[in-house]
């Protein structure tokens, strides 16, 4: 029976969520040549340190992945929370945080479970956890970024272009309800994002820059990158 309101965020990602199994299983295979699994920061978080707009303070990353933005954040003297569900994710994390000799606080969990403290973290990151995030679950993931972040802390995003080249499903958001579906990930529109994000302060929207991967840093077509200030 459906007797809360966590009942029914729980029924609803039942439908739509793809099980902590299927991300398990995604990161054994460390060789299947996905892009981003090679270990060089996103080109907008580097953006962001070479420029002055953020700097060493004490960072949250959703859906770390293996870690290849949280050990850039740990080289820059943060000290880094990195959170995923997958087990196979963080292991591979972690041995590469040590090839580094840096600490990363890797955490297994689903980010909706976590005990945050009010203005916990100067910094959050999300690279590519967002666009897997279900409608129902934004209002909960809005709080959570703005109850972890000091006041003037900073949140940034990369995500689906709405109909990009990496996917970006164009669906409305009762779409996927009827479809019952993500359909490999949502995407967006920069109105989208500036909709979903008006209770902060745009920094700055953009689309990300392609770079060579001989350049050791992560950038691809077809995402949006996003940085906003909690006001």
């Amino acid at each position: 029976m459906i007797t809360t309101y966590e009942d029914l965020l729980n029924m609803l990602d039942s439908l739509l969520r793809e099980p902590t199994a299927f991300w398990n299983d995604f990161y054994e295979d460390r060789e299947k040549g996905v892009p981003f699994f090679e270990n060089f920061p996103d080109e907008n978080l580097v953006t962001y340190f070479d420029g002055g707009s953020i700097g060493r303070g004490k960072v949250l990353e959703l859906g770390c992945g293996p870690g290849r933005n949280a050990i850039y954040l740990a080289q820059k003297g943060c000290s880094v929370d990195a959170v995923d569900l997958s087990k196979a994710a963080l292991e591979w994390g972690k041995e590469r945080a040590a090839e580094k000799k840096v600490h990363v606080n890797f955490i297994q969990r689903n980010i909706f479970d976590l005990d945050i403290e009010e203005g916990q973290y100067d910094f959050v990151y999300d690279s590519g956890c967002f666009h897997h995030i279900a409608p129902h679950r934004r209002i909960n993931y809005l709080e959570m970024v703005k109850r972890a972040l000091r006041p003037k802390g900073l949140y940034s995003i990369t995500c689906f272009v709405e109909g990009g080249i990496l996917g970006g499903a164009d669906l409305s958001d009762w779409e996927v309800y009827r479809q019952r579906s993500l359909k490999g990930g949502l995407g967006f529109t920069e109105e989208k994002l500036r909709m979903i994000f008006k209770d902060f302060e745009v920094v700055e929207i953009r689309k990300m820059r392609k770079i060579e991967p001989t350049d050791e840093i992560f950038g691809v077509r077809g995402l949006w990158t996003a940085l906003f200030m909690k006001r």
